[in-house]
């Protein structure tokens, strides 16, 4: 169980094939955060996905419609009994979510025993398990789901991360993509003190050029800052709104992606993009993609990476893509 945010689902995806080598029979269930159900689909080894709708339901709480569909959740999520149930998040709503599903005999209800350094970890979730899994606080975001499982069950993590995603694309584009190769960049994040500076995306996107530069937006300040990129680079072109499942497209086929620590960056790197990840103002050792010479990471809290850095990164990947 991984609910949101978009990084945190992305980042859960390897525990999947952990515990399908190891238990080749599993029948895998998972409890996400309606937005991002679209992602965990691509997944073809998740059997059902069971959506969670929080985000949408505290708007509306004393509306009928809403408490049914709430309780319609709960129903589903109680109609299996299940062997093992994993939160990987330990916060109190996720928490919640283990403690209303159901066990088979002898079924056990596995989750954090403690938080990452600067994580949202709510130490009463732990009163929902039957094992809590200590581990170091600096473990990388993608080893944390994956170290919970195998502790508990008793394997080594020995592999690199396999996030489960089908590499080839094969519907038909959209219209606002390209059939050309293309850059992508992810310029918007929701903290302020983790962003590029708008003067930087532009000269990073001239040393590209003639190679066709996308930007993608979710606020409308993200697509005030997209069109001021654009406004500097010539072959940049803003995107129309985009929905998640359209913007899980948009990095799974860019030829090359540029992007601060944020969800849709980190999706290029699981995808095996050509990635180059900017860190101004959290810690590159979290989420960092260490998994592919195909994912450079620059910078790091408190010292984001020059232009000339993120430059030489990227026209790399691009001539070695």
């Amino acid at each position: 169980m991984r609910v949101s945010s978009l990084g945190d689902v992305l980042h859960n995806l390897p525990m999947v094939a952990d515990l399908l080598r190891h238990y080749p029979q599993a029948e895998i269930d998972w409890v996400v955060e309606e937005a991002y159900v679209s992602l965990v689909r691509l997944h073809p080894q998740v059997r059902r996905i069971i959506p969670f709708a929080l985000r949408r339901w505290r708007k509306s709480l004393g509306q009928k419609a809403t408490r049914a569909d709430i309780a319609a959740f709960f129903r589903g999520l109680r109609a299996e009994r299940y062997d093992l149930v994993f939160d990987t998040q330990g916060l109190l709503k996720t928490g919640i979510i283990m403690g209303a599903a159901k066990l088979a005999p002898g079924g056990r209800k596995i989750g954090l025993g403690n938080g990452s350094e600067g994580s949202g970890y709510e130490a009463v979730s732990r009163i929902f398990h039957t094992d809590s899994i200590k581990l170091d606080p600096r473990t990388h975001a993608v080893a944390r789901g994956r170290l919970v499982a195998a502790r508990a069950l008793g394997y080594a993590v020995d592999s690199a991360p396999d996030f489960g995603l089908p590499a080839v694309d094969e519907a038909p584009r959209p219209e606002w993509m390209p059939a050309a190769p293309y850059a992508v960049f992810f310029h918007g994040t929701a903290r302020a003190a983790k962003k590029w500076p708008t003067a930087s995306w532009i000269a990073l996107g001239q040393q590209l050029a003639p190679m066709p530069v996308l930007l993608a937006w979710g606020s409308a300040a993200e697509q005030a800052e997209a069109e001021a990129i654009a406004a500097g680079v010539p072959h940049a072109r803003v995107l129309p709104k985009l929905s998640m499942a359209d913007a899980v497209r948009l990095a799974r086929n860019a030829a090359l992606a540029v992007g601060v620590d944020t969800g849709l960056t980190h999706i290029a790197a699981a995808f095996l993009r050509p990635t180059v990840e900017i860190y101004a103002d959290s810690p590159r050792w979290k989420t960092e993609g260490n998994w592919s010479p195909l994912i450079v990471n620059l910078g790091e809290r408190g010292a984001p990476p020059s232009v000339a850095e993120v430059s030489a990164a990227a026209l790399s990947l691009v001539g070695s893509s």
